[in-house]
C-alpha cells in the first residue's frame, strides 16, 4: 500500500471512531431556541423534553406551620446545559388560586426546587399544588396534584409581616385585653393593643388592614388606629413614631383622619398630615387602610369597604431627606399607652384583620 493510500486509510478510520464516539453524548440543546420536540406537543401539551417534577412537600394533606414552601425534585432531561425554570400552580378545588408564572425557581439542593408562593391562603383551608418546568417558551408535563392545608396563622420574615388574624392564632403579642375573634382580633380599651417586632427595619413600604368599628362614637380623642415606633419607650416622643389617628368622640370633631410621621428625630424631624374629616363611618362596616413610606414622603389611603372600595381619606406629605430606620423595628396594632394618657392611645372598640406589612406588594387576602 502507498504512503497516501495509508494515511486516507487512518484519517477516515479515525473519523469514524469519532463520530461513533460523539453518538454517545447527551445531545446539547441548540442556544437561542427552546429544547425541540421530534413530534410536536405531546398527549398532555407539554413541548418541552423533560420529566414531571415530583412534589416533595407539602403532601399528603400536611399542614405548614406560617409559611408555605413548594418543593418538587427536579425534572430530568436528555438534553444538557440549559436553565430550567418553573411555573408552580395552587389550586382550590378546580379553581387556580395562584400562579407564579414562570419564575427562575431557587434550588433546594442539587436534586429540588423550592417556591415561596406571594399569596395570602384562607386560613386551614384545603388545597392542591402542581409545579412543571419551563424554558424559553416550551413547557414540560405537570406534576402530580399535591394536597395542603394552608396554615392557620401568619408570620414574620425578615421585614415582612403578614397576619390574617381570622384563623384564632397571631403572631403578635396580645396586649391589654386584645382578644382573637372569628372577624379579626378585638380591641375593647385604649390600652388593648397588638405589638410585632420585625427582624429586620423595613425602611420602606407599607403597613396595611383591615379596620371594623371605627365611627363618631368610638372612645378616645387623638386616638390611634395603628403605629409604628422604635423599640418599646414612650410612643409619644419616639424619635421614629409613625402614628395613624382617627379622632374619637372626645375630640371636637370625631370621625377626623391625621397621621404623623418621626424619622429620627423628635425635636425636628416631625412631619404631620392634613386633618379631614370624612362622612359616613358605619359602625358594623369594614374600611381598609393603608401607610406607605420611604425616604422623601409617606402617605395614608382609607377605602370604604376594601382594598377597591371608594376612597375616604389620601394624603401624601413630603418627609425630608432622613431615611426612616427603626431598629429595632415595632409596629402596633392600636397603640400602647404613652405620655398622652389613654385618650390618646387605641381607638377602642374596634377590630382589626388581614395586616400586611411588606416593601413587597399587598397579596390578595380572602375574605
Amino acid at each position: 500500500m502507498s504512503r497516501k493510500a495509508f494515511l486516507c486509510t487512518v484519517v477516515a478510520a479515525l473519523g469514524l471512531a469519532l463520530a461513533c464516539g460523539k453518538s454517545t453524548q447527551t445531545p446539547t440543546a441548540p442556544s437561542g431556541a427552546a429544547v425541540p420536540s421530534d413530534a410536536g406537543a405531546a398527549p398532555d401539551g407539554s413541548t418541552l423534553k423533560v420529566t414531571a417534577p415530583t412534589p416533595v412537600s407539602p403532601i399528603n394533606g400536611a399542614q405548614p406551620d406560617g409559611v408555605v414552601v413548594l418543593i418538587a425534585t427536579k425534572p430530568s432531561s436528555k438534553f444538557a446545559g440549559f436553565e430550567i425554570s418553573y411555573q408552580f400552580q395552587i389550586r382550590s378545588g378546580s379553581t387556580v388560586t395562584f400562579d407564579s408564572g414562570v419564575t427562575g425557581g431557587a434550588g433546594n439542593g442539587p436534586d429540588q426546587v423550592a417556591y415561596v408562593p406571594t399569596v395570602a391562603l384562607t386560613p386551614d383551608a384545603a388545597y392542591t399544588w402542581r409545579v412543571r418546568a419551563a424554558y424559553q417558551g416550551a413547557v414540560g408535563p405537570w406534576s402530580t396534584d399535591a394536597s395542603f392545608k394552608a396554615p392557620v396563622g401568619g408570620y414574620i420574615r425578615g421585614n415582612e409581616l403578614f397576619d390574617p388574624l381570622t384563623g384564632g392564632r397571631t403572631v403578635g403579642d396580645l396586649v391589654g385585653g386584645a382578644t382573637l375573634t372569628p372577624d379579626g382580633v378585638f380591641l375593647p380599651l385604649h390600652e388593648s393593643h397588638v405589638t410585632y417586632v420585625l427582624p429586620q427595619t423595613l425602611t420602606q413600604g407599607e403597613f396595611s388592614m383591615m379596620i371594623k368599628g371605627l365611627n363618631t362614637r368610638t372612645g378616645g380623642a387623638k386616638s390611634k388606629a395603628f403605629s409604628m415606633q422604635e423599640g418599646l419607650g414612650d410612643i409619644t416622643t419616639n424619635d421614629y413614631r409613625a402614628t395613624i389617628d382617627f379622632r374619637g368622640r372626645n375630640y371636637p370633631n370625631p370621625g377626623a383622619v391625621t397621621f404623623r410621621i418621626i424619622t429620627g428625630a423628635a425635636c425636628c424631624s416631625i412631619f404631620d398630615s392634613p386633618r379631614q374629616t370624612p362622612g359616613g363611618w358605619d359602625p358594623n362596616g369594614w374600611t381598609f387602610w393603608r401607610f406607605t413610606w420611604r425616604t422623601g414622603s409617606a402617605s395614608l389611603e382609607v377605602r370604604q369597604d376594601n382594598e377597591t372600595g371608594p376612597v375616604k381619606y389620601f394624603q401624601s406629605v413630603s418627609t425630608g431627606s432622613h431615611e426612616y430606620r427603626p431598629t429595632p423595628h415595632v409596629l402596633h396594632l392600636g397603640a400602647p399607652l404613652g405620655r398622652g394618657g389613654a385618650d390618646d392611645a387605641t381607638a377602642s372598640q374596634i377590630t382589626i384583620k388581614n395586616v400586611w406589612a411588606s416593601p413587597n406588594p399587598r397579596p390578595v387576602f380572602p375574605n
